[in-house]
């Protein structure tokens, strides 16, 4: 499989996005796309990847991009648009679903994530999906919190957690980082 890939700059730095047949495979604060691609299920790792600018001529870089500098600009929820392609086991799978049902400026415990994906008692499961969720803000893993009302961990850091959250919310800050 091809899939192209385009890097953007946003407010909290590179972000990467890895895309193949219309979805996005992996996306992140990051310009390392090889380590965005070795987060991609091996069933659907491309076999090529073709680095594109922001502005090409390709609909789905176009319609992703677009969702990205959407969100930077206050339209929220502009990248839950947009197509995400990952697999795993069934629970993984559904709560990949569930994430992308959570609105932003909302937050919800690791507890209440098991619970929207089916399973309340696989806490750790749930937290295990969102370590291994590859599509960074279009699944949106972002938003869970721990039951302490911590911020728990994030792939891209804390400090770009803590960010994005401030950013969807207007009334209530992000925990802080200490």
């Amino acid at each position: 499989m091809r899939a192209l890939t385009t890097t953007v700059r946003t407010p909290d730095g590179s972000f990467s996005l890895l895309l193949a047949d219309g979805s996005i495979l992996a996306s992140g604060w990051t310009d390392d796309v090889a380590a965005l691609a070795a987060l991609v299920h091996p069933t659907l790792r491309p076999d090529e990847i073709v680095e594109v600018g922001p502005a090409a001529r390709e609909p789905h870089v176009t319609r992703a991009v677009e969702a990205l500098t959407g969100y930077y600009d206050g339209d929220l929820a502009a990248p839950g648009t947009v197509p995400v392609r990952q697999h795993s086991g069934g629970f993984r799978m559904r709560a990949w679903d569930a994430l992308r049902q959570v609105a932003p400026g909302e937050r919800i415990t690791y507890t209440e994530y098991a619970q929207r994906a089916g399973q309340p008692a696989a806490v750790r499961a749930a937290a295990a999906a969102c370590a291994m969720n590859a599509a960074a803000l279009f699944v949106p893993c972002h938003r869970i919190l721990r039951s302490d009302g911590g911020l728990g961990g994030f792939r891209y850091g804390l400090a770009v957690k803590q960010r994005l959250l401030e950013r969807e919310t207007d009334s209530e800050p992000a925990p802080t980082l200490f």
